[in-house]
């Protein structure tokens, strides 16, 4: 799925990027997380009338890929095919993810263009040959530094296991080609003092800046052991390590050395969304990179948190890899895409449970915000014919949701455009939608209804009105989060016919109040959160 943003001749796009994943098996909840948080950062600025642009896409080079592949009795090139066009792209389009492009490690657009880039380094220096062995993990596609260790235990007891994936790590000896990584310690510290946003969350910083700090070995760039990656341009018995491949998807995606007019308008990235067990690679590795061949650095590299699942990271190496298909045939792609935003602050570990999604649905979901809709709809039916009356008795009571209005809009503003804490800027929204309740309940259109002077019309007409107005912010607020839900709302209240579509509405404009039409068709249509049918199974 893609939607059209602004376009500005001259203005650079803010450009946001997930991680590219590994193609070793299909999509878990983890990996949704990450680029829902995108879609809707993304949505957001677009939103905001700023030309966008969103990059997702699959890492399908390097060892694992090609053990996985080896094990399944294909090619590595039919294995990634495979998940790609069986799991990755469809889940993508079944969340209504609204990334630009998609791109892909083993397409010759990028691997024309790493090799270029590999070839520039070398060219300046910045690379030479060398030997090296070390523990090395699989699952990573990283040599490991002793700390990064753990004792096994279990069948590996005895053994060094990675502290990601409890796994042995294994001690490899090659003959490789190097990158001069040691050279840009000083130059990164003074980039990160320079500009302290440029990694988030402060912790994730923290971390960044102590192990620059130690001092950083120069880093391995080649791998000659296996063949199933981007030849060195140099040396064909050397591939590129499959991390330098991964990194560079970021400028390759966006034109570099190959389209120098949609490079400038959109490279570099204005956010990198990473786990936070990948940092390190794009927090140092890439800058580093980017500065040796002369290339501005991202704006920021912002790591968000893992989901847990008793107590472990949410992997298929560790069996706790749930589907998100799972959840939404249950509760609703919108329902599954507001609840990780809502439930967890981004940046830090959060622990899923079905009964929490579940209880929240019902709390915040159908009885807060689809009841309000539907009471709206129901009453201004009932009332005045589904015609969306006048509101000429406008008081203290009006004028404070007003005010609510223009706080909540400035505040989810700020939280999700500029600070990405979704979690604030969607209570905000929430908050919003308790006080309209609120409003409703004090006003007691039902109660206001048996009186049937001018001034009594009057005084029900404005309530209904206030309580329609309200939904239609809230449809814009929510609709990046939750754009199938915000269509149906916007199609109830009948706001397109004056308004236009929902997609050119602008966040910053929302809080407007008046701008639904007097004589608007309101219609009550299926509840924006059905009853979940139990019992729920996981």
């Amino acid at each position: 799925m893609k939607l059209n943003g602004p376009e500005s001749a001259g203005t650079k796009a803010f450009y946001v990027s997930t991680p590219i994943y590994y193609v070793n098996d299909a999509p878990h909840l983890g990996h949704a997380y990450t680029t829902v948080a995108g879609d809707v950062l993304t949505r957001w600025h677009r939103q905001r009338g700023e030309a966008t642009w969103y990059l997702t896409g699959t890492d399908e080079h390097g060892q694992k890929i090609m053990r996985t592949a080896e094990a399944n009795g294909v090619s590595p090139q039919e294995w990634c095919d495979r998940l790609v066009d069986g799991s990755w792209k469809p889940l993508w389009e079944h969340l209504e993810i609204a990334n630009d492009d998609f791109i892909r490690t083993t397409e010759q657009r990028h691997t024309d263009r790493v090799q270029e880039f590999v070839q520039a380094l070398h060219d300046k220096g910045e690379i030479y040959k060398g030997g090296y062995e070390g523990p090395y993990c699989v699952g990573c596609e990283e040599y490991k530094l002793p700390g990064d260790l753990l004792d096994g235990e279990g069948p590996y007891a005895g053994q060094k296991v990675c502290a990601i994936h409890k796994r042995p790590v294994e001690i490899l000896k090659e003959e490789n080609y190097f990158f001069k990584l040691s050279e840009y310690g000083d130059k990164l510290l003074a980039h990160y003092e320079a500009n302290p946003g440029f990694i988030q969350p402060e912790s994730a910083r923290n971390e960044v800046v102590n192990f620059v700090r130690q001092g950083l070995q120069d880093l391995s760039i080649s791998r000659s052991t296996f063949d199933w990656g981007i030849p060195i341009p140099w040396d064909d018995k050397h591939i590129i390590y499959v991390w330098v491949d991964a990194l560079l998807n970021y400028a390759t995606a966006v034109g570099y050395n190959e389209n120098p007019e949609k490079f400038e308008s959109t490279f570099p990235a204005d956010v990198h969304l990473v786990g936070k067990d990948i940092l390190r690679f794009h927090a140092i590795i890439w800058p580093a990179m980017l500065m040796a061949n002369g290339l501005p650095l991202p704006g920021r590299v912002v790591a968000n948190g893992w989901l847990m699942v008793g107590g472990e990271k949410m992997s298929k190496s560790n069996l706790t890899g749930i589907k998100p298909q799972d959840l939404t045939s249950h509760f609703g792609v919108d329902a599954y895409r507001w609840y990780f935003l809502r439930a967890i602050a981004f940046g830090q570990d959060g622990s899923f449970s079905w009964e929490d999604l579940s209880a929240r649905y019902t709390s915040e979901l159908a009885n807060d915000y689809g009841n309000l809709a539907s009471r709206v709809a129901a009453m201004v039916a009932k009332y005045f014919g589904g015609s969306l009356p006048e509101a000429t008795a406008v008081g203290d009571a009006e004028r404070a949701v007003q005010e609510g209005l223009a706080t909540a809009v400035a505040e989810a503003d700020r939280r999700i455009g500029d600070e990405l804490d979704f979690q604030g800027g969607i209570q905000a929204v929430f908050d919003f939608i308790k006080q309209v309740n609120g409003y409703l309940t004090e006003q007691a259109p039902w109660s206001v209804a048996k009186d049937t002077s001018d001034e009594g019309r009057a005084r029900l007409a404005t309530i209904l009105y206030t309580a329609a107005e309200s939904l239609r912010a809230v449809a814009v607020l929510l609709n990046p989060v939750m754009p199938d839900t915000s269509r149906k709302l916007w199609d109830s209240l009948g706001a397109e016919a004056s308004l236009g579509p929902l997609a050119d509405q602008r966040t910053g404009e929302a809080g407007t109040w008046g701008q639904l039409a007097v004589g608007a068709t309101v219609t009550k249509g299926a509840a924006l959160f059905p009853r979940l049918e139990e019992p729920a199974k996981a």
